[in-house]
Parts: C-alpha cells; structure tokens; sequence
C-alpha cells in the first residue's frame, strides 16, 4: 500500500477573504464553489486538479498551542518562484516570519517564505535551492518548525 496526499481541507472565517489570499498567493484557480448560507466552501484548484478546499465554518484564529496543524509547506521550482510569492505576500501585507527567504537549517541549501493566511494558519514556500548563503533564523532548530 502506498500513500500520496491528496487535497487539503481548511476551516476559514471569511470565505471570500481567503479564496483572493489563496487565488492571489499560489495562481490557484477556482473550480467549484457553494454559496448557500450556513453551507459556504470553495475549491480551488492549480492546472486542474484540486488543491485546496476552504470551509467558512469557523471563528477566531488558528492557535498554534493546541494539539493538530503545525504549518502548510508547499514547494515551487526554485528560488525565482518564492522571491514572486515574496512579493505578492509583501504587496497584500501577509504577516512574514523571519523577515522573508530563510535556509531551512543552518547549512541547508534548502529554504523559503514562512507566512501566514488572513487566519493566522501557518504556511511556507520553499524551494529546494532557495537558501544561498543565508543565515538561518535560529541556529540549531530547523526553521520550519518554530515559527
């Protein structure tokens, strides 16, 4: 048996803020929504195959002290590629961790963006040759995982 991830679920509090963030951030495109009150998701999809479905079924912000997703990690080309969503997360005014492109670890040629969505759900863009010779944020822990 073998397992490939299929498509991601997130609960948002406000459909169409997340649908531009998404749709603006990543190119994804929309496939199929419900506007029916109280039953409200998209679809959204990158060269026709489903990516992302959003649920507007939710209050507050994601909280990462509590027990479930750590981060979203979504890989491009290269470094090219996160530099564009760098720009695009810096022009709409995404909350940035690290203060833009970072190694993985200390040494890794490995690296990207660190983000979050309008609620507060933790993402990254990475490239594997996206680091340099970039300092990573915090020696000894791997970026991704404290942010």
């Amino acid at each position: 048996m073998s397992f490939k991830t299929g498509h991601i679920g997130l609960n948002v509090t406000d459909l169409d803020k997340s649908k531009e963030f998404y749709q603006r951030v990543f190119g994804f495109t929309l496939a199929g929504e419900s506007d029916h009150e109280g039953r409200r998701y998209a679809f959204l999809a990158q060269d026709g195959t489903l990516v992302l479905t959003l649920w507007q079924q939710s209050e507050g912000r994601f909280t990462a002290g509590l027990p479930g997703l750590h981060h979203l990690s979504f890989q491009v080309a290269d470094l090219a590629a996160v530099r564009a969503a760098e720009t695009v997360l810096r022009e709409i005014g995404a909350r940035l961790h690290h203060d833009g492109v970072v190694p993985h670890r200390e040494g890794s040629s490995s690296g990207g963006v660190f983000f979050d969505d309008p609620d507060g759900i933790r993402l990254e863009i990475f490239a594997p040759d996206a680091a340099g010779d970039r300092p990573a944020p915090t020696a000894g822990a791997p970026t991704c995982g404290f942010f």
